[in-house]
């Protein structure tokens, strides 16, 4: 098993170490014939991509199509959930400008209210000591990720469970009635093997992502293989690898 695309990375327009080029020839090299370069939403506090700099990557990506005839690559972007009726942090014109969406919970993203962000900071925090608080914010977390799969065309869940706890089993089955995939990522451990066995059980798709932060990592999936291998996950299940 093998990817041929690896759909989540990140360069210097939010937190990675490498140019959007490094990123894309770093993937020729490693074999690959897709990738996604998909910085954070302009929602993110500290490494949001400013809105003035999505003209500037779909320019960057659109000429290197034209350069590069042995690799496709996508403009994306990795959303913050910012409110817990789904809400994320784009814009319709931005959404224009993509090819692909990502989303998740991320700390340090703008929450739209001051509820929103007691339910993302205080209510999550307090959750880890208490049973009550933990069951009300699983729900809530989940919910909130449900309603951003109905109200957006998302093709992918960011590492569901790395940032906040979640119902896998609900996410999975909402995610399977709207065809997005959910992410089985090689950096962050999740979805995890036991979120793995859970998700499996409803009709959805995975996909495999090395969640680069510099460009020698894009494609370097091994530990989100190995672990879908030990859940049991077959390839045609994955929508970015070939049986090899």
């Amino acid at each position: 098993m093998k990817i041929f695309g690896d759909y989540h990375t990140h360069t210097v327009y939010s937190h990675g170490k490498g140019t959007i080029r490094q990123n894309v020839e770093s993937a020729i090299k490693k074999g690959l014939k897709e990738i996604a370069i998909c910085d954070h939403g302009p929602g993110h506090i500290s490494y949001g991509v400013k809105k003035s700099n999505f003209l500037k990557i779909r320019k960057e990506i659109d000429d290197l199509n034209k350069e590069y005839d042995n690799i496709k690559v996508l403009m994306g972007v990795e959303c913050n959930i910012i409110g817990y009726d789904g809400e994320i942090d784009i814009n319709d014109d931005l959404l224009k400008l993509i090819d692909i969406l990502l989303v998740g919970f991320h700390f340090g993203s703008k929450p739209r209210t001051i509820k929103d962000a007691y339910r993302i900071y205080i209510l999550n925090y307090l959750a880890k000591f208490s049973k009550t608080l933990s069951k009300r914010t699983r729900y809530l977390n989940t919910k909130a990720l449900i309603n951003a799969i109905n109200r957006y065309d998302i093709d992918l869940i960011t590492h569901p469970g790395a940032k906040v706890d979640i119902d896998t089993k609900e996410l999975a089955k909402a995610a399977a009635k709207r065809g997005t995939a959910l992410e089985i990522n090689a950096s962050h451990g999740q979805l995890s093997l036991e979120y793995l066995k859970i998700a499996m059980e409803e009709d959805v798709k995975f996909m495999i992502n090395s969640d680069a932060h510099t460009p020698e990592d894009v494609g370097n999936v091994k530990k989100g293989i190995d672990r879908a291998v030990k859940a049991g996950v077959g390839p045609e299940r994955i929508v970015n690898v070939v049986n090899s």
